[in-house]
């Protein structure tokens, strides 16, 4: 069986959350979601479990923080194309989304960061099948660029 990814995400309006997801082309799954925690179902394994704020406490001791104002993690996901990733950030964007900083141009990736309506950090990207083949270093050298990806 292949391992499955739960990424819990708290939220303070659970209704708002899943209708940011669902504009994001994700589904709820009915099964596993109540008045407290909706599983937004981004493939086969893995998922979302948006949960209240107070929800999200009950699995730990520790302070629960605001996603608004301080980042715990960043998930990123690929697409298949520059367009696929802008077309992400348009849905996003029209469903309540921000965008928090301008798109990054690697020459051998291309992201965008999208946070949802309550600040967490969702990053959308494409990178070029050569430059994740070979390394980015070698694809950049193959097109003529001289500058690191770590230098950029």
């Amino acid at each position: 069986m292949p391992t499955s990814i739960f990424v819990n995400l708290p939220t303070t309006d659970l209704e708002r959350s899943k209708a940011f997801y669902t504009a994001l082309g994700y589904d709820i799954n009915p099964m596993f979601t109540d008045d407290n925690a909706a599983c937004v179902v981004l493939d086969d394994n893995i998922y979302f479990m948006v949960v209240t704020r107070d929800y999200l406490g009950t699995f730990t001791d520790k302070q629960i923080i605001d996603p608004k104002t301080h980042a715990q993690t960043s998930i990123s996901f690929t697409r298949d194309s520059r367009d696929e990733v802008d077309e992400m950030l348009a849905k996003g964007l029209a469903a309540g989304g921000s965008e928090p900083r301008e798109a990054q141009d690697l020459g051998f990736m291309y992201s965008r960061d999208l946070e949802d309506p309550d600040g967490n950090i969702l990053g959308f990207l494409f990178m070029e099948p050569a430059a994740a083949e070979k390394g980015p270093e070698a694809y950049l050298a193959e097109q003529g660029a001289g500058a690191s990806p770590t230098s950029a």
